[in-house]
């Protein structure tokens, strides 16, 4: 399998890149829900299905707990997760509180994985090497482009 993209040329005049044609990511219109996620992992594992759907739905009020403590979360192999948000400005420091937050979110850093591409040597002798951070999740996932809509990915590319 690999992951689906068409090309679509960026419309958007007021941009640098007007006119360019970009790859747009294509998506099945289904999600992948908990109890499919589950089956996977016991064809992958020893664990039966029903015990990882137990961990599974548990994660969830686990990693809420943890970020009402303000901690952050790290799974190994996925990435680290947090909490962020957003706030109305007040004008001084006594008039703002908890309820000056408006927006609450979880923000997801990818677990990255530091590949060596090159190397040069410095004047003073020493090496330089070269590298790149590449997404863990995602560094060997192929991609295919394709002519089907699944989920209307946008024809038009805007900035």
């Amino acid at each position: 399998m690999s992951q689906k993209f068409i090309k679509a040329q960026n419309k958007n005049m007021r941009s640098t890149a007007f006119g360019k044609w970009f790859a747009n990511a294509v998506y099945d219109k289904n999600f992948v829900e908990t109890k499919q996620l589950a089956e996977f992992i016991q064809s992958q594992a020893s664990v039966k299905r029903s015990d990882i759907i137990a961990v599974l739905d548990e994660l969830g009020s686990a990693m809420k707990h943890f970020f009402e403590m303000g901690q952050k979360v790290r799974l190994e192999g996925i990435g680290i997760f947090r909490v962020g948000f957003s706030s109305i400005g007040a004008e001084k420091p006594e008039d703002l509180g908890a309820q000056n937050i408006t927006t609450r979110r979880v923000i997801f850093i990818p677990e990255t994985t530091r590949i060596v591409t090159g190397q040069s040597r410095r004047a003073d002798g020493s090496i330089r090497q070269k590298f790149t951070n590449a997404k863990t999740l995602v560094k060997d996932v192929v991609f295919e482009e394709t002519h089907e809509n699944s989920v209307a990915a946008e024809t038009t590319v805007e900035p």
